[in-house]
């Protein structure tokens, strides 16, 4: 059996390393000419390192990254309003990894030669055609490729997903997200956070070494420019009087190096594919960061859609199977991600101290169930 994959982030290399696991061949193709894999850091929640689990890869992220349980919601000021003690959320789920970006994506990218995947640099996917046979992948500098399945892991704008129902606008979740990575010197340590203010959060996560990776959001127009000053000085106008280390970290990253986006998910599909095409990832359920699962989300796909493909001779039926499984979960945790955005991101001040009142109330055995149905998942 052979498999396309399209698109070389995450959940498009986890796929690949998946489907090798279980003696598919596979190529990857991405549209970039050379990998670079942007968002600052990331952190991998207990629910994607069960999955990296079954594939053989979670003790290479753990040895890679930082091995973080912790969960805070602070004010600016500081004043705490919530937080799961360490041990509370080790004993229910275990431990989640943070790390760089890139770190993960080397890791990955040696797994997929490891195992014999091959992967195909600055070629853009422009669609596909399939019959009863197979399936193949065109490209915009004429190649074609053919296989037995395809699989659209191609990011929010994918162009599988496009071939299959149209190409529908994501909807804009009303804010713009900043991230960076900031080294406040080998040493410091600060405890990882996340502030509510208003119109806007601060979230922070320690990667060791005194390295940290930082997250800002505000309520904005969709597509508005940086400001004049540049996106430092506009964070510092926005965040600088917050409590510490808040105005530290961001005067300890480059402007250069500070990455803007606006914030964008899409309504849950019906179905996900149609024959020997299927999607995955963002393609399939983009969802807004607030819950820090969309990779953690695009790497349980790979893993499911391996085991629905391994040892089934009808593809289709595999695929069908793999959609199946996914699409109840991750419709749930992106409408979840929503709502805590809109909560995260309200400006009314009344609405704003009605919602900490509630959040400090929350009693501890609420917060942990809550938790439950997303890192306490077992496929």
């Amino acid at each position: 059996m052979r498999a396309i994959v399209v698109g070389g982030g995450i959940g498009g290399l986890t796929a690949a390393i998946a489907l090798r696991r279980i003696g598919v061949e596979v190529v990857v193709f991405e549209r970039a000419g050379e990998l670079r894999e942007i968002g600052a850091g990331i952190s991998l929640w207990v629910n994607a390192m069960k999955a990296l689990e079954r594939i053989g890869l979670a003790e290479a992220v753990r040895e890679t990254g930082r091995e973080e349980i912790g969960g805070t919601i602070r004010t600016p000021g500081g004043e705490t309003l919530s937080k799961i003690p360490a041990d509370a959320l080790e004993e229910r789920f275990g431990l989640n990894v943070v790390l760089r970006r890139p770190d993960l994506q080397r890791v990955l990218l040696a797994a997929l030669d490891e195992a014999g995947g091959l992967m195909r640099l600055g070629v853009e996917c422009l669609g596909f055609w399939q019959d009863g046979s197979g399936v193949a992948a065109y490209f915009a500098d004429g190649r074609e490729e053919t296989g037995d399945l395809l699989v659209g892991a191609d990011g929010l704008n994918s162009a599988i997903r496009a071939r299959l129902f149209g190409d529908e606008r994501p909807r804009y979740a009303g804010f713009t997200a900043w991230r960076g990575l900031a080294d406040l010197g080998d040493g410091r340590e600060e405890p990882g956070f996340e502030a509510w203010g208003r119109g806007g959060v601060f979230g922070l996560v320690s990667l060791g070494r005194g390295c940290f990776y930082w997250y800002a959001t505000k309520n904005a127009p969709e597509g508005q420019r940086d400001a004049a000053s540049g996106r430092k000085a506009e964070l510092l106008e926005r965040f600088g009087s917050w409590h510490e280390p808040v105005p530290s970290v961001i005067w300890a990253t480059k402007e250069e190096d500070i990455l803007r986006n606006d914030v964008y998910d899409r309504e849950p599909l019906k179905r996900w594919g149609e024959g020997r095409v299927t999607l995955l990832g963002d393609a399939a359920h983009p969802m807004t960061p607030n819950l820090g699962q969309g990779a953690c989300q695009a790497i349980e796909d790979a893993v499911a859609l391996a085991e629905c493909v391994r040892g089934e001779e009808n593809v289709a039926n595999a695929l069908r199977l793999y959609e199946e499984q996914r699409r109840r979960r991750t419709a749930d945790i992106s409408r979840r991600s929503r709502l805590l955005g809109r909560a995260g991101q309200l400006e009314n001040p009344l609405l704003c101290r009605l919602r900490n009142a509630a959040v400090k109330a929350m009693p501890l055995r609420y917060q942990l169930r809550q938790l439950d149905p997303i890192l306490g998942y077992e496929a």
